[in-house]
């Protein structure tokens, strides 16, 4: 079933930029895919109007069956708790503890303590950060900081979990571990969406791999399919 629907969208920029031009695409639930593709090929666009950052000028994009552009700002919040985002530069809080951390994006939403810290737990061990839950960011490690960053938008049970260049800091060795942490999290059912300028991230994982060039999808490659399109 298909969790995500892209019809006919575009987007053009009060600048009078056109960013993405009449896409379509459907992700099903507990898929992972790659989004890839040079500098400005609209990537960054087309993940904005997942988590309503941005609208499309036209067409439709419905996330578990709603409406994301019909939805007006003050219910922003209905898709955004369907939605986790990790970015490249990790946008912890430097005076809060990676316990402190994650725990932030539960007590927004006015949970009791006790069930915080039960879910703050289960996901610093997902990630593989138990036994730094104490530990301020300054304390931490590139990679330690984005599995922060990563437990932290996913505590909430998040259906799809978008990454915008999480590796994008990293050397390789810990771009790698991050990507195992990433497809742990997907085999317990999470929808990843990935935008990555890494290809060989891309070829060692083999998943479905959307290709866009000049805002528009010019190839959707099926899992184990991706050859690097530069050779």
């Amino acid at each position: 079933m298909d969790l995500i629907r892209i019809m006919n969208v575009k987007k053009t920029y009060k600048t009078g930029i056109t960013a993405i031009y009449d896409m379509n695409l459907s992700i099903e639930r507990g898929e992972f895919v790659f989004i890839i593709g040079s500098t400005g090929c609209g990537k960054s666009t087309l993940i904005k109007m997942l988590y309503r950052e941005e609208k499309p000028t036209s067409g439709k994009i419905l996330v578990g069956g709603l409406d994301v552009a019909k939805i007006r700002n003050g219910k922003v919040y209905k898709i955004r708790r369907k939605i986790g985002v990790v970015f490249q530069d990790y946008q912890l809080l430097p005076n809060s503890t990676a316990y402190e951390n994650v725990a932030f994006a539960l007590e927004v939403l006015g949970l009791p303590k006790s069930e915080i810290h039960g879910k703050v737990m289960k996901v610093l061990d997902l990630v593989g950060l138990k036994n730094k839950a104490k530990q301020y960011p300054n304390h931490l490690s590139g990679g330690e900081q984005q599995r922060v960053a990563i437990a932290r938008a996913i505590v909430n049970g998040p259906k799809i979990l978008i990454c915008d260049e999480p590796t994008g800091n990293l050397d390789p060795k810990t771009s790698m571990e991050i990507m195992e942490v990433l497809e742990a999290i997907n085999k317990l059912g999470t929808t990843i969406i990935m935008v990555t300028h890494d290809i060989d991230i891309v070829k060692k994982m083999q998943k479905r791999t959307v290709l866009l060039d000049s805002g528009r999808i010019v190839k959707d490659f099926k899992a184990g399919e991706y050859k690097d399109e530069s050779n």
